[in-house]
């Protein structure tokens, strides 16, 4: 029995003494955590990923992460970083900030950060992006291109932030041309709508039947479909938050990208409380241009294009933003 009882205490030291050594290396160590899709969802998570690893590469630090796959792990995967020492403790999405908000007040001097919400707290820093400015230029852009004067946007999950992006784009298409008709579709209203490629190539098949020959897809991994069905009808299709160019070279026009990377990346190099908002003059959206979309993308069109994004910097365009009142006036 004494043998056993040493054995037993013995073990139960060595897992103690390891349970503070891994705490203790989690101590100042930053922690990521990813929203429904994935760090590889090739749009909005991805682009926090690959802004963490820059800062992985440049610093030779490592991170922790964690990738929520169902809406109730939030609160528990936040709470887990905190009381493993981790901070920075980076939310990817806005899905995640009733649940930040809820454990950065159970520990004040852990640092907080939180990616396309507001949560108004002392240890918290808030990143929040002018996505109808980014909109609203491929919108310019997609009716600059369009030769039947019909354009089309599907959402994900239908919430505010995402009639942000759709109220951009139509503003940015109808100025541009007064007479266009803009067709949108939202995929859902539950988390499942931004992973749901099947139901946006529905979606976007749909558009281009009534005579639709640009999409703008700001719906995640949904957007996949959306670009594949635009492959499959010779039409053109517009990406979101991460540069998707790639997907399908020669389909897509451009993306509407949101730098996701530059906010976790800056987060990472130096944390600092409250509100940072990042719009195209500060590089936080934009439109892409490579190889990919190098022959859609003619100098004559970028010209255009860059002329209105131009002006919305420097205030001679104002963007109405969906999200100050609930409403698309323009």
């Amino acid at each position: 029995m004494p043998m056993t009882t040493s054995l037993f205490r013995l073990a139960a030291l060595t897992l103690l003494v390891a349970s503070a050594v891994a705490q203790a290396q989690s101590k100042g160590q930053p922690a990521v955590i990813f929203d429904m899709g994935g760090k590889f969802d090739k749009s909005f998570n991805q682009a926090g990923y690959q802004g963490a690893e820059q800062w992985k590469k440049e610093t030779g630090k490592t991170y922790l992460e964690f990738e929520i796959s169902n809406d109730t792990q939030r609160v528990q995967a936040i709470r887990r970083m905190a009381e493993r020492g981790a901070s920075p403790i980076i939310s990817i999405g806005f899905a995640q900030a009733s649940a930040l908000q809820q454990v950065a007040k159970d520990f004040p001097k852990t640092q907080f950060a939180i990616i396309d919400a507001k949560v108004d707290l002392p240890n918290v820093q808030s990143l929040l992006f002018k996505e109808h400015e980014g909109s609203y230029v491929v919108g310019a852009m997609a009716a600059l291109v369009s030769k039947t004067g019909k354009v089309g946007f599907v959402g994900g999950m239908d919430i505010p932030l995402i009639r942000k992006f759709q109220c951009g784009y139509e503003q940015g298409a109808k100025v541009t041309n007064p007479k266009i008709e803009v067709f949108s579709n939202m995929t859902g209203t539950t988390s499942t709508a931004w992973n749901d490629p099947t139901r946006g190539g529905e979606l976007a098949k749909a558009q281009f039947a009534k005579g639709s020959d640009v999409v703008f897809a700001a719906a995640g991994g949904t957007g996949v479909g959306v670009y594949q069905a635009a492959k499959d009808a010779g039409k053109l299709a517009i990406g979101v938050d991460s540069n998707q160019n790639h997907l399908q070279p020669g389909t897509m026009l451009t993306s509407m990208v949101k730098r996701v990377d530059v906010a976790v990346y800056n987060v990472l190099k130096g944390w600092k409380p409250g509100v940072s908002v990042l719009g195209l003059k500060e590089g936080g959206v934009d439109y892409a241009a490579d190889d990919n979309n190098a022959k859609l993308l003619n100098p004559a069109l970028k010209a255009k294009v860059d002329a209105v994004k131009a002006d919305i910097i420097a205030g001679k365009v104002k963007v109405a933003d969906y999200m100050a009142d609930n409403a698309c006036k323009f």
